[in-house]
């Protein structure tokens, strides 16, 4: 399954909620000034509600327009996985893997947008709130889902001859008894067979940023990103469901993005 990450985004927004006081604050306090860099390139650390642990990666450069308004282009690279994954183990070799897995889905996210600060920071402390809106087009990379297989020939449950375990592509037609599954192939070993597919995406969030220098930027993001895949990437298989039937053309979810970066 897909590892928990609800406690980490109740902790964001509570610390977005804490920042967004201390920046109205701060904006009380000292009116809003033309910024001193034309220029800001960060790059972050992304979790998501479709990743694991980590979701993925992220660099952007942002190049200021007004004293409200900025435009930014970026480009983030992630794995997208199935909400019904599964990991399950070989309780005879101790293996694991995820069950009924074909592929890998990594997606390459190109963004172009605009963002508009709503509260300015303080020049030496605080923190500034911004609102941005970006969108592009998606790249999902598919690359398959090895596992190692048991093709031995056994005669009354025994092996006979010589070991035969080989690392293949899941197929459910090929390789629907789980118990001959030894354990996954290790993460590349597919990847001479990747294929490509085109969608587009969307992505609307609020950005904190801290810090207390003018030539340095550390925050964190949190939003929503909706993509769309008309190919509809096959990830799961499973005998008797259609792969149609069993995988997605459409992919929302939440994200919290933490960066750091510098100004000029």
């Amino acid at each position: 399954m897909l590892l928990p990450i609800r406690p980490l985004f109740f902790f964001g927004i509570a610390l977005l909620l804490l920042g967004a006081g201390s920046a109205a604050q701060a904006q009380d306090a000292t009116p809003n000034e033309t910024p001193s860099y034309r220029k800001e390139f960060t790059y972050g650390v992304n979790f998501n509600t479709r990743g694991g642990l980590i979701g993925g990666v992220n660099v952007r450069s942002t190049r200021v327009l007004t004293e409200k308004w900025s435009r930014f282009w970026s480009i983030e690279g992630v794995e997208v996985k199935h909400p019904k994954e599964q990991r399950v183990g070989n309780q005879f070799t101790g293996g694991t893997y995820v069950l009924n897995k074909s592929n890998y889905m990594f997606v390459l996210r190109p963004s172009f947008g605009a963002q508009r600060v709503i509260f300015r920071k303080a020049p030496e402390s605080g923190v500034q709130v911004n609102a941005l809106l970006g969108g592009g087009p998606s790249v999902a990379l598919l690359m398959p889902y090895q596992i190692y297989y048991d093709y031995t020939e056994r005669v009354g449950g025994r092996a006979v001859g010589i070991e035969d375990i080989r690392a293949e592509q899941f197929d459910p037609a090929i390789h629907g008894q789980s118990q001959f599954i030894v354990d996954r192939a290790p993460l590349f070993s597919g990847a001479s067979d990747v294929k490509a597919s085109a969608g587009v995406h969307l992505r609307g969030a609020l950005s904190f940023e801290y810090g207390r220098y003018r030539d340095a930027v550390a925050g964190i993001e949190t939003g929503f990103l909706f993509e769309y895949f008309p190919s509809r990437p096959t990830i799961l298989r499973a005998t008797g469901i259609s792969d149609a039937k069993l995988n997605e053309t459409f992919f929302p979810s939440v994200y919290l993005t933490i960066y750091l970066g510098t100004r000029n």
